[in-house]
């Protein structure tokens, strides 16, 4: 009599695992990670419920501010990060995207740390970007005095081939900055109106196209700010989680995004 092999599916937490889990390491602010899960949800090429991608989604709203500790010597937000990128691992994400721009001051440190890719937005953005609007060479940015500080997108850009317009200095604290305040207190329309002057300014400097560098300002732009067509960094994260882990083979997905 022959014995009986049981196969046991492998399994972390329960799950089997069928397929990769994408991890979001959010809250910063809690509504812009609402915002990317909806966006990740509408970019994914599904008929039914069974074909979205397995989401793990931590918000953590207690992140210190990112900009305070790239400006001044607020308390570094490192640790938080590191926390929940640990959360995220040991609950099973297969690849981690983090839907904060100024948060990738941070990138370096947490991949080094990570045994799952941790995708790059500012990356993402870029090359979507340059896709979509290959005539475009001026780009706008509107972000974070941290984003800007830590030159995430210029130095991303001029690789590309693209020149970054950044608002006088005094719009970028007056305007967006302040707008970006009443993203998360949750005052969108006057978030619209604040931003009206630093958009007139890059536009009148040259700029061709807008990138929404902040996951909060897609909350208030639509597809225009003004006269200028609007690039959605939020959405362009969730569409290279998209075409990583759905639209290639997985032994070449993670090549191009690290």
């Amino acid at each position: 009599m022959s014995a009986v092999v049981s196969e046991q599916p492998d399994t972390l937490g329960g799950l089997p695992q069928r397929s990769p889990i994408v991890g979001v390491l959010g809250g910063m602010g809690p509504a812009a990670t609402a915002d990317f899960f909806t966006k990740l949800v509408q970019a994914t090429p599904a008929a039914k419920d069974q074909e979205h991608l397995r989401t793990l989604v931590w918000s953590d709203a207690t992140v210190p501010d990112r900009t305070a500790a790239i400006l001044s010597d607020g308390p570094s937000p490192l640790p938080h990060l590191r926390e929940g990128l640990r959360l995220l691992e040991s609950a099973g994400a297969t690849v981690i995207a983090m839907p904060c721009n100024t948060a990738h001051a941070y990138l370096p440190e947490l991949r080094r740390e990570s045994s799952v890719p941790v995708l790059s937005m500012v990356d993402a953005t870029v090359r979507h970007l340059r896709r979509s609007a290959p005539a475009v060479s001026r780009v706008g940015l509107l972000a974070t005095t941290g984003t800007l500080v830590a030159g995430l997108y210029q130095e991303t850009l001029r690789e590309h081939g693209l020149d970054a317009v950044v608002p006088a200095p005094l719009l970028q604290q007056r305007c967006v900055m302040r707008a970006v305040r009443l993203v998360k207190a949750g005052r969108l329309e006057a978030a619209g109106q604040s931003l009206e002057p630093a958009v007139r300014n890059i536009t009148e400097a040259g700029a061709q196209i807008v990138v929404a560098a902040c996951t909060e300002l897609p909350l208030v732009l639509g597809g225009r700010a003004g006269s200028l067509p609007v690039f959605d960094s939020t959405l362009a994260l969730a569409r290279e989680v998209v075409t990583l882990l759905l639209r290639r083979p997985q032994n070449e997905h993670m090549k191009e995004a690290l």
